[in-house]
């Protein structure tokens, strides 16, 4: 269990990585290499992670409450339950990203690609989806209350813009 809250990580290359249940508050990350790494119930509270890779990490149950994802690579990456309130993840690509019951509340994800993620019983209240790509993706028992929708791609390739 590593302590690295406020750690300056800037393109650390932590492919693999086993950071279960890790502090990494307010951490540094951006554009570190954290493909495949586990991040479980790690503690990301306002780090930065901007333009990360984090194809297929396991984020299961972390906590990223104000994390700044910005242009991070989250393809496939396992989000269960992971805390993303109040989140940035403007165009953060999430393409088969599983968030499963995550929560999301008020998160930013203006132009993400969210294509074939699963929102399953995710909590997306006052979120924003502007732009954001949702083809193919499962929203089933997700609560979307709240949410902004514009230019939104909707599961089905519909296009939603009621709240533009």
């Amino acid at each position: 269990r590593a302590r690295l809250n406020g750690a300056n990580l800037t393109g650390a290359n932590l492919t693999g990585a086993n950071l279960t249940r890790s502090e990494l508050k307010m951490a540094n990350l951006t554009k570190a290499q954290l493909t495949g790494a586990n991040l479980p119930e790690a503690n990301l509270w306002k780090a930065n992670l901007t333009e990360a890779n984090l194809t297929k990490a396991e984020l299961i149950d972390a906590h990223l409450t104000e994390a700044n994802l910005t242009e991070a690579n989250l393809t496939r990456a396992r989000l269960n339950g992971a805390k993303l309130n109040q989140a940035n993840l403007v165009k953060a690509n999430l393409e088969g990203a599983n968030l499963t019951e995550a929560d999301l509340t008020d998160a930013n994800l203006t132009d993400a690609n969210l294509t074939k993620a699963k929102l399953n019983r995710s909590d997306l209240t006052g979120v924003n989806l502007e732009g954001a790509n949702l083809t193919g993706a499962k929203l089933t028992e997700g609560q979307l209350f709240n949410a902004t929708l514009c230019r939104t791609q909707l599961p089905w390739g519909e296009e939603d813009n009621s709240g533009c």
